[in-house]
């Protein structure tokens, strides 16, 4: 079973994320929540794939720690970009897994 989650739409957050990113729309998790920025919550649980990738950072949250992770993930971002950040990697992975 998958821990419970929350979402907020048109989060700044995620907007920030999506200008630097240049992307259209954007999920990022922080903690529990799911901030999204122009998506709204329903396409959002609509993509199981894209939920999945969101739910393994949530995991990756409980596994580390907040601000651990946070820490973690960004030194990650730093030193290997975003794509090949380890922790995107194993997002990646997950949005397959059954």
């Amino acid at each position: 079973m998958q821990d419970q989650f929350y979402i907020r739409e048109g989060s700044l957050i995620a907007r920030i994320a999506a200008w630097k990113l240049g992307a259209a729309r954007v999920a990022i998790v922080i903690g529990k929540t799911v901030h999204l920025y122009n998506t709204p919550a329903t396409v959002f649980l609509a993509d199981e794939r894209w939920v999945k990738h969101e739910q393994c950072h949530i995991a990756q949250f409980k596994q580390y720690g907040f601000f651990r992770f946070i820490m973690l993930y960004l030194w990650e971002s730093l030193r290997s970009g975003y794509y090949n950040n380890k922790y995107e990697v194993e997002a990646r992975k997950a949005e397959a897994a059954s």
